[in-house]
């Protein structure tokens, strides 16, 4: 099967976001253009230890993507007051920083991944925040 796919889409399931998603997506020219995985957390779902049971789901998941749709890069969009990366930190003073560090790391982990699996693929990491401001890493 041929398509005109160009990406596969990794953002979180938080409702607050997926207008700021879609929009960003349409504003790049992406519409009907990738597939798209949602879960909590975005990349802190998929590489934190805490949620090690779906981890397997989203590299199956993107595996397929890739035979299927011949994407050429992942797009990860993790966003700020986020619920999981507040698992992650704990009970600790979830602040600015800390959260930052949360997103730094996952983005850290799925790209080191996602570069050893797919080496020829290209990926960008995104931190959007409610106000739509958008952070590349």
């Amino acid at each position: 099967m041929k398509s005109d796919y160009k990406a596969m889409v990794l953002s979180c399931i938080d409702p607050r976001f997926q207008s700021i998603v879609y929009n960003y997506l349409k504003k790049k020219k992406l519409n009907g253009k990738y597939s798209s995985f949602t879960i909590a957390g975005a990349a802190v779902g998929v590489t934190a230890n805490k949620f090690k049971k779906w981890h397997k789901a989203f590299w199956d998941n993107i595996e397929t993507s890739i035979q299927l749709h011949r994407i050429k890069k992942l797009i990860v969009i993790n966003h700020r007051d986020c619920g999981a990366a507040k698992i992650i930190n704990g009970k600790k003073n979830f602040s600015k920083i800390n959260e930052t560090k949360v997103h730094k790391d996952s983005f850290q982990k799925i790209k080191k991944i996602f570069k050893k699996k797919y080496p020829k693929l290209k990926i960008e990491l995104k931190l959007i925040s409610l106000d739509k401001k958008i952070e590349n890493f």
